[in-house]
């Protein structure tokens, strides 16, 4: 019976990513999220360089898609149109011709609005990973593979472990004096990382240190809200982090006024994000794990990071 649980998860999951039905669930939560949060779920603010604009779309109950605009072209992509009706009010207020959509994966909460965008922009492209299965996929993309929209180029990172194809997108701004901007979709958010739906914690672990790589003025910019669930969450495995603390009070300021948290930085998310601290002694001391006689470094850490995502998985918020 122990495995009950898990097994009705899996299968669960199962028909939610690979079955009509997990379509019809996504419509419903669409029907649903316009009915409750006919303006979004949170109250967010564009974001520009010289010749760069980023508009964070709330999309769902607390999906974030974005608008990424060459403002000297006119020319946009987005990431993640789980809405297309919000993507396309986004597209209309800020006068732009849609040129391509990035899709980190193919969760219907990510990639629903595909089908219905590329429809109504026909010239459109679909990027994403050619092993994620994503809807209305035009252009597949590889690790480090570079695209370009107007003036502004991305590159796509491999990062698998919520699932087997999940692609992050990182936008090059320092040409606009900006810099690095990661799409992570569901590998990394404010606090806290994807569930591994298809991945080990070896794969996850992986992928959030070539994110790390990026360099620490990255700018993060997740596919949910999750930053007071992550914050609080992490707090009961450092009592005594101010960085974290001082983290926690900000995210309950902006949350109790519906403002968005995005976007952070990766070296922020090092100080507080648990699952960018696999490294560190406060963190192995509070989970009571030792690194074993001849283990390999990072596979101690792929350790710590299956049981902070295996108490992650059982924590309910107050």
């Amino acid at each position: 019976m122990a495995l009950a649980g898990p097994l009705l998860f899996r299968l669960g999951y199962s028909l939610y990513a690979r079955t009509r039905l997990g379509f019809l669930f996504y419509k419903r939560q669409v029907k649903k999220a316009r009915e409750r949060f006919p303006h979004g779920h949170s109250v967010s603010q564009p974001l520009g360089f010289r010749g760069v604009k980023i508009v964070p779309i709330p999309v769902l109950s607390n999906n974030y898609s974005y608008l990424v605009i060459d403002t000297d072209s006119g020319r946009a992509a987005v990431v993640d149109p789980s809405d297309p009706l919000a993507v396309q009010a986004a597209i209309e207020a800020e006068g732009v011709m849609l040129e391509a959509i990035l899709c980190t994966h193919k969760h219907w909460d990510h990639s629903g609005g595909n089908a219905a965008l590329l429809q109504q922009h026909g010239s459109c492209k679909v990027y994403g990973s050619a092993i994620d299965a994503i809807p209305e996929l035009t252009h597949p993309v590889g690790d480090k593979e570079k695209l370009s929209v107007g003036c502004l180029t991305f590159e796509a990172l491999a990062t698998p472990g919520h699932t087997v194809g999940h692609m992050a997108f990182v936008l090059d701004a320092g040409p606009f004096g900006g810099p690095p901007c990661l799409f992570s979709g569901d590998l990394l958010f404010l606090a806290g990382c994807g569930r591994l739906f298809e991945g080990s914690p070896e794969t996850m672990l992986a992928s959030l240190d070539a994110a790390v790589g990026l360099g620490e003025d990255t700018l993060l910019w997740p596919g949910h809200e999750y930053a007071l669930e992550c914050l609080s969450f992490a707090r009961l495995l450092e009592l005594d982090n101010p960085a974290l603390e001082q983290k926690l009070l900000w995210a309950t300021q902006q949350r109790q006024e519906k403002r968005s948290t995005c976007p952070s930085t990766l070296g922020e998310e090092q100080t507080y994000n648990p699952f960018l601290r696999t490294h560190r002694r406060e963190l192995h001391e509070a989970l009571g794990l030792q690194r074993g006689s001849g283990e390999h470094h990072d596979a101690f850490r792929a350790r710590v990071l299956r049981e902070v995502r295996r108490r992650k998985d059982l924590y309910k918020a107050t």
